[in-house]
């Protein structure tokens, strides 16, 4: 196996962990650096930035394994289990449908450098629009939410479709614009990820599984075992941030990093990808 190649998996890997469930957007930041480093073919690398997502899924479930094991247990009777665990299926559907509606299309047109920069942007001056707002409480931990205004949570998380927008950004961010805490619109995208990422992940190896082959196997486990590692302790850096400071860093991180792709793409700079 090519050292190198194993090396950038890792950076994949490590890219795809630390940015999936900050509102950053992973998918842009992989479509970003995989262009940089020329990593495998257009096909594969589709399949390969999918299936690390599965890695970053499992971090999650291992953080919260006895809130997910009590809620899975106790969702047998009525109460707010089983109004979570509803809640998460609920907001899971709209995605589910766009994606299998809109993804070829919007993969065919908008996964390239330049319209990543630009949904950076753009999802940024969003974020500093919805710091701004005066943010009323109405929800204060994921298992006082309504069935409803989990509906609408899924609703947001289909922008996330848009590469460089950012599924966990649409989520928390449209969470604060319907009234949900920091910490319980966080929580929930951290939930909404893990059926939306697995789904994903396993329909993507489904449907490509022409283009790998037994040679894929270590760089594949590279970028997935990085993915779970750099995603653990992004989680739990997350939930201490937002603790005590807004997600104003984050709206500024994505405006200046898509000025810089934006301005190394104009100038010649960086031979980014049409």
């Amino acid at each position: 196996m090519d050292p190198i190649l194993l090396f950038h998996s890792l950076i994949m890997g490590l890219v795809e962990g630390i940015t999936e469930f900050l509102p950053i957007s992973s998918t842009g930041h992989l479509i970003l650096t995989g262009d940089l480093l020329g990593f495998l073919d257009k096909e594969k690398r589709d399949v390969y930035e999918i299936f690390i997502q599965l890695g970053a899924m499992l971090a999650v479930v291992w953080e919260y394994r006895r809130k997910i094991g009590h809620t899975m247990a106790s969702a047998v009777r009525p109460g707010s289990e089983r109004n979570l665990l509803l809640g998460i299926v609920i907001a899971f559907i709209p995605a589910a449908i766009a994606g299998l509606l809109f993804s070829k299309q919007i993969k065919a047109v908008l996964f390239n450098p330049v319209c990543v920069a630009i949904a950076f942007i753009v999802g940024g001056l969003i974020i500093l629009w919805a710091e701004k707002r005066e943010h009323k409480v109405a929800v204060e931990t994921v298992d006082d939410l309504s069935l409803k205004d989990a509906l609408k949570v899924g609703l947001c998380q289909c922008l996330a479709l848009i590469p460089g927008t950012s599924r966990s950004g649409a989520t928390i961010i449209g969470g604060l614009f319907l009234g949900l805490s920091r910490k319980a619109a966080t929580e929930f995208s951290f939930f909404l990820g893990i059926p939306t990422l697995g789904a994903a992940s396993l329909y993507s190896l489904i449907k490509h599984r022409d283009a790998l082959s037994a040679d894929d196997i270590g760089v594949f486990a590279v970028g997935f075992a990085a993915s779970f590692v750099f995603a653990f302790l992004a989680i739990r850096a997350l939930l201490r941030f937002i603790s005590t400071h807004s997600f104003a860093v984050f709206a500024w991180y994505r405006i200046a990093f898509g000025l810089i792709v934006l301005g190394t793409w104009w100038s010649g700079l960086v031979e980014w990808s049409a």
